[in-house]
């Protein structure tokens, strides 16, 4: 039995707590939180909710500790340090700063002879291996990721932040004509614009100038200002009606060649689509967790990604099992 406790408590530590539910070799010990625990209510009975101010007072009850915080403020000070205390997982997702991070959760991993997993999910995570497993088979050809459709939780964060603005949902669309073009094997060379689309559901203020807010949307740096986006207003009933889900998903293709002459073409797709995207990279992180488990047993230490799990590691199913039922 695998003790799990979490680390804060939005939609992603939630999806964390249903996924150890689905894995009888695993237990929610306890939910950390840096809010007052007494108004923090979980749904798994009879697990506490204890502040964060006391997370050192659990090293001793506690196998494995996923952190479900943010990955802009809270996970490159947050992994490091509770690393130092406890085996730990969390899912930070800002691509160009892995290196950096990893190289922060190892120091403090193997300096306290814990075992530590980052970036865990399907992007980076799932969508990574696939696209290493394909670069590998095919290496003659070109990688190809598509996200979508699916809502954008930063992209949506962003234009929140706009005066004016109530609530928002961006959906991030894939350009049919690209991936067409990429699963015929014509590998393109596509930009930015050529492979999304935007699309945002806004909720105004009363009386907001609603001109000036899809200006601000459309012209965005980093966020928008390379796409075509399409904004449309909307009341904040239809907003609760039709947009209070977190779908996502997407494709990662990678088009190539074999034969002495190239001659022949291959085409490799992993495809996703989700109901929650939270939820499912909860799932991902509590199946790692078994792996992480298995590994430090085995006397690993340090930081490792998922690019380091072996697929039997990841399954409670014994190895005649696997060999009987999945291969």
């Amino acid at each position: 039995m695998i003790n799990i406790g979490i680390i804060g408590y939005g939609n992603l530590a939630r999806g964390v707590e249903c996924a150890i539910r689905q894995n009888p070799d695993m237990k929610l010990t306890a939910v950390f939180t840096r809010r007052d625990p007494a108004t923090v209510k979980i749904m798994t009975p009879d697990v506490p909710v204890v502040s964060t101010n006391e997370v050192e007072s659990w090293k001793d009850r506690i196998d494995m500790m996923i952190l479900c915080g943010g990955s802009a403020t809270d996970l490159p000070k947050m992994t490091p340090a509770i690393a130092r205390d406890f085996n730990v997982i969390d899912s930070f997702d800002t691509h160009a700063n892995i290196p950096g991070h990893y190289a922060n959760v190892n120091a403090a991993a193997s300096e306290s002879g814990h075992i530590a997993f980052i970036s865990l999910g399907w992007d980076p995570g799932l969508f990574s291996i696939n696209r290493l497993y394909a670069s590998a088979i095919l290496p003659e050809g070109k990688d190809y990721t598509f996200w979508g459709k699916g809502v954008s939780q930063g992209h949506s964060d962003a234009v929140r932040r706009i005066p004016g603005v109530l609530d928002c949902r961006q959906y991030t669309i894939p350009v049919p004509e690209a991936m067409d073009r990429v699963r015929s094997g014509e590998n393109p060379t596509l930009t930015t614009r050529e492979k999304h689309t935007r699309y945002c559901y806004v909720v105004a203020q009363e009386g907001a100038d609603k001109a000036a807010i899809e200006n601000a949307i459309k012209t965005m740096p980093n966020y928008f200002s390379d796409y075509d986006t399409t904004v449309e207003f909307i009341t904040m009933e239809q907003m609760k009606r039709d947009h209070s889900g977190l779908p996502h998903g997407g494709s990662v293709i990678r088009s190539g060649v074999t034969g002495w002459e190239g001659e022949n073409h291959q085409t490799i797709e992993y495809k996703l689509t989700l109901d929650s995207n939270p939820q499912f990279t909860a799932s991902v992180l509590v199946a790692c967790a078994r792996a992480a488990m298995k590994m430090k047993a085995r006397g690993m230490t340090g930081c490792y990604t998922i690019f380091d799990i072996a697929p039997a590691d990841l399954s409670p199913m014994s190895r005649e099992e696997m060999l009987g039922h999945m291969l």
